[in-house]
């Protein structure tokens, strides 16, 4: 069975980059360019985990996630932080908001690749 994966990222590049990355891994890729649409494709839509940027408009990452974990659809589902940032206090809020990962960008095509076999499975 194919796992589904939700980035959510505002660079449409880095969506691209992701998308090609996993889709050729064969997993199935849904995008998003902002929390508040990434959280309405993670609560309509069953994803088997979330990689998400941290500075979004409309609804930031660490927003994102504490919404998401809020809703049931959420239980189960690890989320991945793909940002700029390396801020050990924003890792900690990632934490304590639910996220289980942390990448910074550029990222490596096989880092992420195994990241998310690690936790997604396939």
């Amino acid at each position: 069975m194919t796992k589904t994966i939700l980035t959510v990222d505002d660079s449409a590049s880095v969506r691209q980059m992701v998308r090609m990355t996993l889709s050729g891994a064969g997993y199935r890729v849904l995008e998003a360019v902002d929390g508040a649409e990434g959280l309405a494709k993670a609560t309509s839509e069953t994803v088997d985990a979330v990689i998400t940027d941290l500075n979004m408009p409309n609804m930031n990452g660490l927003d994102f996630i504490r919404s998401f974990r809020r809703h049931p659809s959420s239980t189960g589902v690890p989320i991945v932080l793909l940002t700029t940032e390396s801020d050990d206090e924003l890792k900690r809020q990632a934490r304590e908001a639910g996220a289980i990962g942390w990448m910074v960008k550029p990222f490596r095509q096989d880092q992420l690749l195994a990241i998310v076999r690690k936790v997604a499975g396939q």
